[in-house]
């Protein structure tokens, strides 16, 4: 089952100052992500980017809409229209994404666990 990955939303679950370098914090998450070894997709909110970093096997998307949502409406996107949306493992703590995805047929795991998990 690939990670489908709400960014932004793992990447605010833990007030470290990520918001005084954005694209440092996104490089980390990407980073920890390739490292899991595991199949990845990332969504990030903003104007596509140079990370710095080798994304290995996370595929990286960029939510340059503005708004809140779009990268909610990507990862939802993604799910419903995947032939098989049940393969997904949705990683958000947005409760409303989170609802949409599992009325898709993806399993949901929230922000913060899955944090811990990228740290552990």
């Amino acid at each position: 089952m690939p990670w489908l990955v709400d960014g932004m939303n793992v990447i605010g679950s833990r007030p470290d100052g990520w918001w005084r370098d954005r694209t440092g914090a996104m490089a980390r998450l990407v980073g920890q992500l390739a490292g899991l070894g595991e199949e990845a997709w990332v969504v990030l909110d903003g104007r596509e980017r140079d990370l710095g970093v080798d994304p290995g096997a996370v595929q990286v998307v960029w939510a340059p809409e503005p708004g809140p949502d779009s990268a909610d409406r990507i990862i939802a996107g993604l799910v419903e229209e995947d032939a098989q949306p049940a393969r997904w493992t949705v990683v958000t703590s947005d409760g409303a994404l989170a609802d949409r995805v599992r009325a898709a047929g993806a399993a949901v795991t929230g922000a913060s666990a899955f944090r811990s998990r990228l740290d552990g």
